[in-house]
């Protein structure tokens, strides 16, 4: 059995969870680019990791006080991320993602995109906005065959991971 460090890093960067998402996890200043930060907060959904969440928002969003909703949000049914550009801002401390992600909700899939906006202080990256696109759009349904790659990204055939 793969352990979750040597597995497939859940925010879909092709590289192992622990060469990816988890020094971020444990020392949010190892981010040293808002995408860095932004794929980990997306694995932290998968990985139910309310708290990395919360503590990488901004200070000025008062994250604490939303903490329910976000622990909410956390805990959805997340299944995929798909990072469409990373962008300088109008200095060196901030920069923006665009994403689509995609989650299930009531047996039907669904996704949005998101450019959001990151801002470094004291050397570390917070979330601090974002503007939503298309929100949420049903995923149709793709017929995926049991020797197809599965469609999490894993690189193993479907009916090995996920259909299994």
């Amino acid at each position: 059995m793969t352990s979750i460090a040597t597995a497939l890093c859940r925010c879909h960067s092709n590289k192992t969870y622990q060469d990816c998402c988890q020094p971020i996890h444990i020392n949010p200043k190892s981010a040293s680019m808002p995408e860095q930060l932004m794929r980990a907060r997306y694995c932290a959904h998968e990985l139910n990791l309310v708290e990395f969440v919360i503590q990488t928002y901004h200070p000025s969003c008062n994250a604490d006080s939303d903490a329910d909703a976000i622990a909410q949000s956390v805990q959805g049914d997340w299944s995929k991320l798909e990072v469409v550009s990373s962008e300088a801002g109008s200095n060196d401390n901030e920069g923006f993602v665009t994403f689509n992600a995609y989650f299930t909700e009531d047996k039907r899939r669904y996704s949005f995109t998101e450019k959001s906006r990151f801002v470094r202080e004291d050397g570390q990256w917070f979330y601090i906005d974002g503007e939503m696109y298309d929100y949420p759009l049903a995923v149709k349904k793709t017929v995926v065959g049991r020797n197809d790659p599965c469609t999490c990204g894993s690189g193993k055939k479907f009916k090995k991971c996920c259909g299994a």
